[in-house]
């Protein structure tokens, strides 16, 4: 079968698709055939070695962490997936190799997905839907009424979150380049800023800040209000990666302005979640480009040059 794979850290070129022996699910896991699979934002910084002093993979290895697709065939003890199911998915934690014709993963990573949802809509939500639902819903406990700031609006992560923190009935304020606020503002938001033009300085507090940025965490965490302000840090500055985890890591047990933060792992309980979410019109993904699986190269240059509105998904079915 196909997968994108790469041997070495280095720029998009690096990626290639190789041929490689199908999967066999092994004892409570299953194999999907992939039909769709989403670039997850922060694999550039992954893909170029940015990340090594914090996440080390096993070269060569895949690429991608989330997926839609159809169940093919089931290893022993699965009962709650059956052949023709049209799933979503993600990689097992801190793994990758969505981008491939098929995945073999476990059977409680694997969920149904929404009624009326097309596989290239669909795979733009696993990973970032899963995430923002467990930062907003169970870690920071955002609630109607209150204040929520989203830095980097206009991506994967950010414009679900301006999206769902509208529909709890949050006030919703949004950084993104000048660009996408119109975008940004049609999606929910009830504030728009330049992120280039404006001084967080000049904001008012905020209860909880969703920054999907990781640049510049000390200012943006002295926006949140003393008692009981949240601060969710989702990205990292990869260019002082070490600053930034003691910045997080010191922040997660102050007892005011708390940081907050988490290495997504979702199950089918977070999966399915998403799926209600969907369905009940509260979120919708949002696909910026589609690309055929021999362009994930330019996918990555493009992420890389910022501005995405949404998503960008590889469509395993185009050639």
């Amino acid at each position: 079968m196909r997968a994108v794979q790469y041997d070495r850290y280095g720029p998009p070129e690096v990626l290639g698709i190789t041929e490689i022996p199908t999967p066999r699910p092994g004892p409570g896991q299953v194999l999907v055939r992939v039909y769709a699979a989403g670039v997850g934002g922060g694999e550039p910084q992954v893909r170029s070695g940015r990340m090594r002093r914090v996440m080390r993979l096993r070269l060569p290895t895949g690429a991608g962490n989330e997926y839609v697709g159809e169940i093919e065939r089931t290893g022993t003890g699965v009962e709650r997936l059956q052949p023709g199911d049209r799933v979503w998915g993600v990689m097992p934690h801190l793994t990758f190799g969505a981008m491939a014709d098929y995945v073999a993963v476990p059977e409680n990573l694997v969920g149904l997905i929404p009624d009326g949802l097309d596989a290239v809509s669909a795979a733009a939500l696993p990973t970032s839907g899963t995430t923002m639902l467990t930062a907003l819903i169970d870690k920071a406990v955002l609630r109607s009424g209150e204040r929520l700031l989203v830095r980097g609006a206009s991506g994967g992560l950010g414009s679900l979150a301006v999206q769902f923190g509208k529909s709890v009935g949050a006030h919703v304020t949004a950084f993104a380049s000048a660009r996408n606020l119109q975008w940004v503002r049609e999606l929910g938001a009830d504030a728009v800023f330049d992120y280039r033009t404006t001084d967080p300085a000049d904001m008012e507090p905020f209860d909880v800040i969703f920054d999907t940025v990781g640049s510049d965490m000390p200012n943006y965490r002295r926006l949140v209000t003393r008692q009981g302000g949240r601060f969710i840090a989702l990205a990292f500055d990869t260019e002082h990666i070490v600053t930034s985890f003691l910045f997080v890591g010191l922040g997660a047990i102050a007892r005011r302005r708390k940081v907050l933060s988490f290495s997504n792992s979702p199950t089918v309980r977070e999966l399915d979640r998403l799926r209600d979410e969907v369905e009940a019109g509260h979120i919708r993904p949002v696909v910026d480009s589609v690309f055929k699986l021999d362009q994930v190269d330019e996918a990555h240059r493009r992420l890389e040059a910022g501005g995405v509105r949404g998503k960008y998904v590889i469509d395993m079915k185009r050639t």
